[in-house]
């Protein structure tokens, strides 16, 4: 089946594959920009609804509940004038300019909507990265992932299950007993996690659990390079690592993993670090299915690469953006890093040059600003580094400047897929949620 425009066949057709960060703010910006009058905006998404992903160790760890904070693509498409199509990309036929979707199927098994094939004039892939599990035996079988509110919850519905079983061995007189995490990655991914999940023990004892505290908590970092978030100056990072170990964490650098077990990790140096939760949080890559797309080009890390208008080598048709794309600027030696403002940026140059193309404009080249890092060890700490290559430089912050910071990335972020009025409006309301809901989410 073909799906367009009802009644209106020769619309141009705009599809964006994937409603994260970056392809979420793109289709309102595109739908706000065209409307429905002459342009089909359409955007194609596995999942009902969206959750910023700098906010998954929060969900991970129970500390958001992520039912509030959600935004619905069918609501939020009918208010910024685009279609929410429900599917699973499957591929494209770039002859015939279609894109492919998989039957979808309910729990049992059932066809719910049969495969698809929608036209598209102009295609943007937004599908984001998956974690790079680097061959490493065990890893699929055996870690956990931080890609998508399922698998944050599935993290979550773990950790309460290995709390719940350590109070009732504390209980039964077995007062060794601990849940035991290990986290494979010291970005900021893993960092942030480490922390949060510290934050929720604490809060544990609050919530049933009376004889659940920090203590109870056994979490190693393992991380193969040389220290903890490269991404940082090493100076704030030695600063963040000296408030994790002060929380309990240990710290494990120039550690090469080997072998993820049911129940521990092996590093290549022979040792075993039991370990009850396994979260891999190593890296980043392109869907597998991104190496086959039609004869696209992928690099290194199966990514496709893109010439500097964000259009993709080998179609000028089809752009990319965010996780799964690859763009080296001119003069440099890697490609963009995969990072949430990098996302932003990249959706703010495709909407430009979809409008260029529409008025018959030549295209703008795609030019990175890096604004620095930042990166939140829950209500414990905050460390980041500002402006980047604005400046020419990087201007180092701690403690309150950089925790109004933090929080300012998710402002942005709600003003970005909302517009000002309903942003703010979601801002407000976020200040009253954080005094009446819970502090946990334990379902």
């Amino acid at each position: 089946m073909t799906v367009a425009a009802k009644g209106e066949q020769r619309k141009t057709q705009i599809v964006v594959v994937g409603g994260g960060a970056g392809g979420l703010e793109l289709v309102r910006r595109l739908g706000n920009r065209f409307g429905r009058d002459g342009y089909d905006i359409i955007l194609v998404e596995r999942n009902r609804t969206h959750i910023w992903k700098p906010l998954l160790h929060e969900v991970a760890a129970g500390s958001l509940d992520a039912n509030m904070d959600e935004v619905g693509y069918g609501g939020h498409g009918v208010r910024w004038g685009y279609r929410f199509f429900y599917g699973t990309f499957a591929g494209i036929d770039r002859e015939k300019r279609l894109l492919h979707t998989a039957p979808l199927m309910d729990d049992d098994g059932r066809e719910v909507i049969g495969a698809h094939a929608i036209r598209y004039d102009y295609l943007v892939l937004a599908v984001g990265g998956v974690s790079n599990d680097f061959g490493i035996p065990g890893v699929l079988e055996h870690a956990l992932f931080l890609e998508d509110r399922q698998q944050a919850d599935q993290f979550r519905s773990k950790l309460l299950n290995a709390c719940l079983r350590v109070t009732h061995d504390v209980a039964q007189g077995r007062t060794d007993s601990a849940v035991r995490i290990a986290i494979v990655g010291a970005g900021a991914t893993g960092v942030e996690l480490a922390a949060e999940l510290y934050n929720a023990a604490h809060a544990l004892s609050h919530y049933g659990l009376e004889v659940f505290d920090a203590t109870r908590l056994k979490v190693t970092i393992l991380e193969a390079g040389p220290r903890i978030l490269p991404a940082l100056p090493e100076k704030l990072a030695e600063a963040a690592a000296a408030e994790l170990e002060a929380l309990g964490v240990e710290i494990l650098t120039d550690t090469m993993v080997e072998e993820v077990q049911s129940a521990a990790v092996k590093t290549k140096s022979g040792r075993v670090i039991d370990a009850e939760l396994t979260l891999w949080a190593a890296g980043v890559k392109g869907p597998d299915y991104l190496s086959s797309l039609d004869g696209l080009e992928v690099d290194r890390a199966n990514r496709l690469v893109v010439r500097a208008s964000l259009q993709t080598t080998q179609d000028a048709r089809i752009f990319a953006l965010g996780d799964c794309c690859s763009y080296t600027p001119e003069n440099e030696a890697h490609p963009i890093p995969p990072r949430a403002q990098a996302a932003h940026q990249m959706a703010n140059r495709v909407f430009e040059n979809i409008v260029c193309l529409s008025q018959g404009r030549p295209l703008k080249d795609f030019v990175y600003n890096d604004r620095g890092s930042l990166v939140a060890l829950s209500r414990f700490s905050t460390v980041g580094s500002l402006m980047g290559n604005l400046v020419g430089g990087r201007m180092a912050i701690e403690g309150r400047l950089a925790r109004i910071a933090y929080t300012s990335l998710y402002r942005m972020h709600l003003i970005a897929i909302h517009g000002w009025i309903k942003g703010l409006t979601l801002i407000l309301v976020g200040h009253v949620n954080r005094i009446v809901r819970p502090k946990l989410k334990l379902h």
